[in-house]
């Protein structure tokens, strides 16, 4: 990374909003290479932080899409004529860059973490430390809620939720207490749901209890597919040598990506008939293993512990 660029973000950074501090920021910035009169989108723009930086290094001809389905995101959207800021969720991505008469950009960021500010809003039901209703919703606007997957998933659904989405280990036993349980009294709040399965809690309950929240906020919120839609969406959207910086905070979000990077698509080609050949993978990869935060950055932000950046770019 060249000097200038390392200064432009150190300075913009130096009083972090509240609302979220950007992870591995640096990284994403070199690992991006912005061109000053390019087209960059930020799919998970949430507090603006690497939006921001990102926004520094455009001249006058650069621009910057950005995306977010959460409602509370709009009030972090700088001023700016070089700023286009969609509230959607990035599964829309090429729809709506083609609304507006995009077709191609030479960046695209997508940090698939839940907002410090999510996790901070305890009517939001993201968070094991306060009690609230179970929502856990990133758009407001959809129905499907965590306490309605708690009351209407039936035994077998609930098992693999948790063993796929929470790689929880004892997720037949949770499903069925969760089964028995809501028969004798709802489940509509978190300390309610804590009440409920107390008993076969495994292991350090903090732990045990993030990933049995980690389950019900992949469900609520479909991550999962979200994400391999937008990974598919990916090579048609870049420019040649234009770049995709994907940040994930585990293990299922992280193969996906790191699969897809590897072979430029979500399940394995088919080898053809006659050559024995598999199709041409679109993108190169640039960062061979994950970039992970740096020990002064575990030390200002610990929720930068579980993130990883992948890097690729399109031929």
């Amino acid at each position: 990374m060249n000097n200038k660029t390392s200064t432009l973000i150190n300075q913009s950074t130096d009083e972090p909003t509240e609302y979220h501090i950007p992870v591995l920021l640096n990284e994403v910035i070199e690992g991006l290479a912005i061109k000053p009169n390019g087209i960059y989108v930020d799919c998970t723009f949430g507090g603006g932080g690497h939006s921001k930086v990102i926004l520094s290094l455009l001249n006058k001809e650069g621009k910057l899409i950005v995306f977010d389905q959460d409602e509370d995101a709009k009030a972090n959207v700088p001023n700016d004529d070089r700023v286009l800021f969609i509230p959607q969720n990035f599964i829309h991505l090429q729809r709506f860059l083609r609304l507006h008469k995009v077709r191609r950009v030479d960046g695209i960021l997508a940090d698939l973490g839940v907002s410090s500010h999510q996790f901070d809003e305890a009517e939001r039901g993201f968070s094991i430390r306060f009690d609230a209703n179970l929502d856990m919703r990133m758009d407001k606007r959809q129905t499907l809620t965590a306490a309605s997957v708690l009351k209407n998933f039936t035994e077998v659904q609930l098992h693999k939720m948790f063993e796929k989405f929470g790689e929880v280990t004892n997720a037949k036993t949770l499903a069925k207490t969760i089964i028995e349980q809501r028969t004798i009294v709802p489940i509509k709040t978190i300390a309610e749901f804590k009440k409920a399965i107390h008993t076969v809690v495994k292991g350090n309950p903090q732990k045990y209890l993030a990933q049995v929240f980690q389950a019900l906020r992949i469900q609520v919120n479909s991550e999962l597919e979200v994400l391999q839609n937008l990974l598919q969406q990916i090579p048609s959207i870049l420019k040649p040598q234009g770049r995709a910086a994907i940040i994930t905070f585990h293990s299922l979000e992280d193969r996906i990506v790191k699969n897809f990077f590897k072979i430029g698509s979500i399940t394995e080609g088919e080898e053809d008939d006659v050559y024995g050949t598999k199709p041409n993978n679109p993108l190169t990869i640039i960062t061979k293993k994950p970039i992970t935060a740096s020990t002064e950055e575990l030390k200002q932000n610990a929720r930068s512990r579980s993130a990883k950046l992948r890097v690729a770019e399109k031929k």
